[in-house]
């Protein structure tokens, strides 16, 4: 999804908001065990994003401190894309194409 959309930050459909998480351990654990059995195969990313726009979304924990992320609403994504510094960066992929970039 993040390559069709220009490498841009972007959200499955059924999605109401994007969820970058703030550990990379966490973004691990997502692409391994979820993303993987669900579609066959998870990418963790890495990408930065410019602190006046991030200050805008409190880090939300998803039960417990090692699964903090942040809640952006689908409808501020394309501001949320300009915000970001540089490219979104692929640092692990598991999965059917993992080797890949």
């Amino acid at each position: 999804m993040i390559r069709q959309a220009g490498m841009k930050a972007s959200r499955l459909p059924d999605q109401p908001i994007f969820y970058p998480v703030t550990m990379q351990d966490y973004a691990v654990k997502i692409a391994r065990d979820w993303n993987v059995p669900r579609s066959g195969v998870g990418y963790v990313t890495r990408f930065a994003v410019r602190r006046d726009v991030l200050d805008r979304y409190p880090v939300q924990e998803a039960g417990g401190r090692a699964h903090s992320e942040y809640w952006v609403p689908a409808g501020e994504l394309d501001a949320f894309n300009a915000a970001i510094v540089g490219d979104i960066e692929i640092v692990q992929q598991f999965g059917d194409d993992a080797g890949e970039a």
